[in-house]
């Protein structure tokens, strides 16, 4: 179950109440309809129940900035989308006070033949951003993203670096109050990495939430003051930033 709130006062941010997620992994691909057949009098016709997420509890509460961690395929970024409401637990529930800015997979939505402003307040409009907003925010987007000479330009002819500065530009001037961040903090030169360090900074003290994924552990220490390290789809440690990332490399020196 996911229930999304505006922001009513309440201190718990974000509610998960034992959540789990599992997908299917198909055996093996089947390529015509006799070897369907075959397969089901061999056996090898069924699915393999990969879960990424078992029975996960945590609360965040507003201001909080939190690093969830662990080794790949161990739930991360499926905890990530569905807080964001991309996907939806198979138990448990989730409750979201306030409006969020995912920052999942940037330019998701983008259409090629149109220029960057004309993407601009399209992908405002995915992020339930009205045209009055946008247009006032504008000018804001485009210096952040040093792309203002080639507002009129169609995306088509952007570098991948422009059109991810772009979109990551766009989605931190949605004025949201959480924040979830999967690996984009590597957006663009080192001087642009460095304006949007300083941009996070500004939402903590504004006490926003921010969420972040990502296997880089001096990122997750220098923005996170706490922690939630996952393995195997389970919570193995929460609690202040520093000590879970001891205890990762703990888990990384057992394995």
């Amino acid at each position: 179950m996911f229930l999304k709130n505006g922001n009513n006062g309440n201190d718990d941010t974000i509610v998960v109440e034992n959540i789990s997620k599992h997908f299917k992994i198909p055996h093996e691909k089947k390529r015509t309809v006799f070897e369907s057949v075959v397969g089901v009098f061999k056996g090898k016709n069924g699915y393999e129940e990969f879960w990424a997420l078992r029975d996960v509890s945590f609360t965040i509460k507003r201001g909080d900035t939190i690093g969830i961690i662990g080794e790949n395929g161990s739930g991360k970024s499926t905890l990530l989308k569905i807080i964001a409401g991309v996907l939806y637990p198979d138990s448990g529930k989730i409750k979201v006070n306030g409006n969020i800015a995912p920052f999942l997979e940037l330019g998701v939505g983008f259409q090629s033949e149109l220029t960057a402003r004309d993407n601009v307040y399209l992908y405002g409009a995915i992020m339930g951003i009205s045209k009055k907003e946008i247009t006032k925010r504008y000018d804001d987007i485009f210096e952040f993203a040093e792309l203002k000479r080639f507002e009129n330009m169609k995306l088509k002819n952007f570098s991948s670096g422009m059109t991810m500065r772009l979109a990551f530009s766009t989605a931190i001037y949605t004025n949201s109050d959480i924040f979830l961040i999967d690996e984009v903090l590597a957006v663009g030169d080192e001087s642009f990495q460095k304006k949007c360090s300083e941009k996070f900074d500004e939402f903590k003290k504004d006490e926003k939430t921010i969420i972040l994924v990502s296997h880089a552990l001096g990122s997750v220490k220098k923005i996170c003051k706490k922690a939630i390290l996952l393995s195997d789809g389970k919570i193995a440690s929460e609690g202040e930033c520093g000590k879970v990332i001891d205890d990762y490399h703990k888990l990384l020196d057992r394995g």
